[in-house]
């Protein structure tokens, strides 16, 4: 039998934390005078009392580590729980969301997914605003400290490939992992104070710039307007592609910059592979919309810019329409955003490592057939792929497809036509936020589909952000047996 009460101590210490988070919109409504800031306190209060009294109750059951059960336990169970207590301000508050619409945001929030339910967010009180932008903000930071330190070890996906990096902590947990998480942290909240002023410097708003840059830095995409980043200007679209691109590369590599070590950060091929799919698909989209027009435009090669940059990063942030661009960019869209950017960023999908070591293994077996004699391992970053890294790997390709496809269907049996419910799967299992068509499109929202569907979504937010073999480990009778 698991010993849960080291689980539920952790579990409650964020909760708590999670509770006075609160605070900040509290103030904000107090000081905007709106009659709204009671939401916050009763929020806050019970959220609090309920993370204090969970970790006073386990607290008699408190290890030195975490066994290697109770780390996909803790894993999963925050991404559940926070989600629950991050919904009550949106139930208490203007929006009067039911349930089902106040956990779909903030399953959404704190997946970085960005899909929203809710319309009107100019009208929106700042302290909700501000909110949606905190949850998305811990969201970012808190995957990024769990696929840096717990991933690896737990074999997911092929991320043990990266305890190469020096992020050994199974069996040390505490103080190694709270030295990176430390570095991290400090990495995250100097890009976002930095995109802040960076974004005010364009010309945004004060309050919009810290929001933003919270939902910019997480690579989550809610914006406080309905029209996204389209009411903005071409200083703030490039500001905007910078900060995504930064909080979808390796944050180790800036931890390894700001040591002194520039050379990580530019040989790396991950990134190197990132930026490569971004120039080409930046220069095809271009070139379309080019012969379509026929004439070549700055707004045009900025639109396809931060449009491929979005996407691909998971942050969701529109600043066009791309579903009146045609097919072939509507395609590109929907298959970009299945790639994803870096392991061991804030960004979302599949990441590019692994297309890497898929293609490198096929390579493999291309040469392993013209020579049947010879010997041929796949590669990556100079160094030899075990065996286990890739069979982990193809373990979470047919994974991730199975269920993008099981989602997909499930939606269809909620009624929605086939585009919404591909492209919804797509955008909630790769934690995307917009989907295609004209309902959740790039012009449009979550709000219109039925309370089946939002949940089938939500569900499918928590097991894409947690690299699905987590949870499906979870599920499997073994797992609660030996």
């Amino acid at each position: 039998m698991i010993d849960l009460r080291p689980v539920g101590y952790v579990i409650g210490l964020l909760v708590a934390s999670l509770g006075v988070t609160m605070l900040g919109p509290l103030a904000i409504d107090i000081v905007d005078q709106n009659g709204e800031w009671p939401v916050f306190f009763e929020a806050a209060i019970v959220t609090i009392l309920a993370g204090v009294l969970t970790s006073m109750a386990c607290s008699n059951g408190t290890a030195a580590r975490l066994s290697l059960r109770q780390t996909f336990l803790l894993t999963s169970l925050v991404w559940i729980t926070l989600p629950v207590f991050g919904a009550i301000p949106f139930v208490l508050g203007a929006t009067e969301a039911n349930f089902t619409d106040a956990f779909f945001e903030a399953m959404s929030g704190l997946t970085t997914t960005g899909a929203t339910v809710f319309t009107g967010l100019d009208g929106l009180p700042r302290g909700l605003q501000l909110w949606r932008g905190i949850l998305q903000w811990l969201g970012g930071v808190g995957i990024i400290v769990v696929a840096m330190v717990f991933l690896p070890e737990l074999r997911v996906g092929g991320m043990q490939i990266f305890r190469s990096e020096g992020f050994d902590t199974m069996g040390k947990i505490l103080p190694r992992a709270g030295e990176i998480a430390s570095s991290i942290s400090t990495i995250y909240i100097g890009l976002t104070i930095a995109c802040a002023f960076a974004y005010a410097a364009s010309g945004m708003g004060r309050f919009d710039s810290i929001v933003h840059a919270m939902t910019t830095v997480s690579t989550g995409g809610m914006a406080n307007t309905d029209a996204s980043f389209s009411r903005f200007g071409a200083s703030t679209h490039y500001i905007a592609i910078v900060f995504m691109l930064l909080a979808a590369v390796p944050f180790v590599r800036f931890v390894q910059l700001m040591a002194g070590s520039a050379k990580p950060l530019w040989s790396d091929p991950q990134i190197r592979g990132f930026l490569g799919v971004i120039t080409i698909c930046v220069l095809l989209i271009t070139s379309w919309v080019w012969g379509r027009q026929g004439v070549l435009s700055e707004l045009a090669f900025r639109e396809a810019l931060f449009n491929v940059t979005s996407i691909i990063s998971g942050t969701g942030y529109a600043s066009a329409d791309y579903m009146t661009w045609g097919t072939f960019p509507v395609v590109m869209f929907f298959f970009i955003g299945l790639v994803g950017g870096c392991a061991g960023s804030t960004s979302c999908s599949v990441k590019v490592f692994r297309y890497q070591l898929l293609f490198a293994s096929i390579k493999s077996q291309i040469r392993q057939i013209h020579s049947p004699h010879g010997v041929f391992t796949p590669r990556y970053d100079g160094k030899t792929v075990s065996e286990d890294v890739l069979n982990s790997v193809m373990a979470f390709f047919v994974a991730f497809l199975l269920l993008l496809g099981f989602i997909a269907v499930l939606l269809g049996m909620t009624g929605l036509d086939f585009i919404t419910s591909v492209s919804g799967a797509a955008a909630a299992v790769a934690n995307i936020g917009p989907g295609l068509g004209t309902e959740i499109g790039p012009a449009g929202n979550y709000a219109g589909i039925n309370d089946a569907a939002k949940w089938i979504l939500a569900i499918a937010m928590f097991v894409g952000r947690l690299e699905i073999m987590v949870v499906l480990a979870i599920l499997t009778p073994k797992f609660w047996r030996s």
